[in-house]
């Protein structure tokens, strides 16, 4: 995507200047037709130097999720109570405190699209980073209906909710990660530090040639390795990782990293879980916003954060779009859940799916709390074992010699 510099013409006859990221001039003529913008001028200009900074590296330059759900009900409110929109947009730009720079530049950019004649939909359109395909097509169908202000208020309750599950997530998984850490860490300072120590004490009392229990000898060996050649394991480990993390980023290894995670005991559960009710959420949030049903499923299959759960999703779209009812397509999908496909049902029989499916998320939601106060119980015993089970082996291998040598003094 090249980035273009334009000066055009609104309705009014006003000069709007502006830069787009677009693939060519071409499609810089299309976009600005849409906000009704006859250009003037087009000329390739220079992107962002490198594209990247340390900012966007530590995720300063990002929108927080939290602050979006603030802006999202703020903005809400205002257009409910009747402000005009550019108006709205204005008051909660300059209402913007320091610490949420970057949703004020977004807003920047966004209020010179309203200004230009753009709907707002197309001006979110520009910002992926912070406004979803969920979030873009559910503000672009309140506009078409005249409703917006009620589907902010959705998008808000939808973000509040998405919101509250990564964080019990990351919350459920901050402790093990902490011991697993400190784990890794000490183990490797015993094996650099204190063993090769030990293993000079013990060939010294013992002798050169003493014969080690197989254990002691291969904790020495091991860091003897480790010390000797830690300027080639530390590249290799840290680039594998690297290695390792790109690979999940692929498509290819992205679907295998999701489907491997669907086979973990006790964690694919959770995430079935999750997966349902952001399905179940946002799905009838589309529907609720009159988003045609085969464009809700596609949006919603990327909203869910699985690849294997949008792979189904699409293909649920296809068979759909070939007239198949959508309840009958998911329960043939043992990815879901019985009571998803009974729930759909009952929504296509009455004809309101969006407010079936809303309990279906809120029960998924709660089961989700439940899955993971239970798995949060259960990883502490299993930390604490890997704990006393790597400080256990060291101890092995260093209190067998010594009780070995104890004993050949006695007799």
């Amino acid at each position: 995507m090249a980035h273009f510099i334009y000066i055009a013409l609104n309705q009014s006859g006003g000069s709007v200047k502006g830069t787009v990221e677009a693939s060519d001039e071409s499609a810089v003529i299309s976009l600005l037709s849409k906000q009704n913008l006859r250009p003037i001028s087009i000329h390739e200009g220079a992107a962002k130097a490198g594209g990247f900074s340390v900012g966007d590296f530590f995720g300063k330059n990002k929108v927080k999720s939290d602050t979006l759900v603030i802006f999202t009900r703020e903005l809400s409110a205002m257009v409910s109570a009747g402000v005009p929109l550019l108006r709205a947009l204005s008051s909660l730009y300059e209402h913007t405190e320091k610490k949420d720079q970057a949703l004020k530049d977004v807003l920047q950019g966004i209020i010179k699209d309203v200004q230009s004649g753009a709907a707002l939909g197309v001006a979110l359109e520009k910002y992926p980073n912070t406004f979803n395909d969920v979030y873009v097509n559910m503000v672009k169908a309140g506009e078409a209906a005249g409703i917006l202000d009620d589907i902010l208020k959705r998008l808000a309750m939808q973000q509040e909710k998405s919101a509250s599950i990564r964080k019990k997530i990351k919350s459920a998984m901050t402790y093990p990660m902490v011991l697993l850490t400190i784990t890794a860490l000490a183990f490797f300072g015993l094996m650099i530090f204190v063993i090769p120590m030990i293993g000079k004490i013990l060939k010294d009392l013992a002798g050169p040639d003493a014969e080690l229990p197989m254990i002691t000898q291969i904790m020495l060996d091991a860091s003897s390795f480790m010390v000797n050649y830690w300027w080639i394991l530390t590249p290799l480990l840290v680039g594998g990782i690297m290695l390792l993390l790109r690979y999940i980023k692929t498509p290819t290894g992205k679907m295998q990293f999701h489907k491997l995670v669907l086979k973990v005991p006790a964690v694919n559960k959770i995430i079935v879980k999750v997966a349902v009710a952001r399905f179940a959420r946002t799905f009838s949030a589309l529907m609720g916003a009159g988003v045609p049903i085969l464009e809700s499923l596609s949006v919603t299959a990327k909203a869910l954060g699985n690849g294997v759960y949008e792979a189904a999703l699409l293909d649920a779209a296809e068979q759909v779009k070939a007239g198949a009812n959508l309840s009958k397509v998911i329960e043939k999908n043992p990815l879901f859940p019985a009571i998803v496909a009974q729930m759909l049902t009952v929504g296509e029989e009455t004809g309101q799916t969006d407010l079936v499916l809303v309990k279906v998320a809120d029960f998924y939601e709660e089961e989700v709390d439940v899955a993971i106060d239970g798995i949060s119980s259960i990883i502490e015993p299993v930390m604490i074992v890997i704990m006393g089970g790597a400080v256990g082996l060291i101890a092995a291998s260093v209190m067998t010699p010594i009780a070995n040598l104890a004993n050949s003094i006695k007799g």
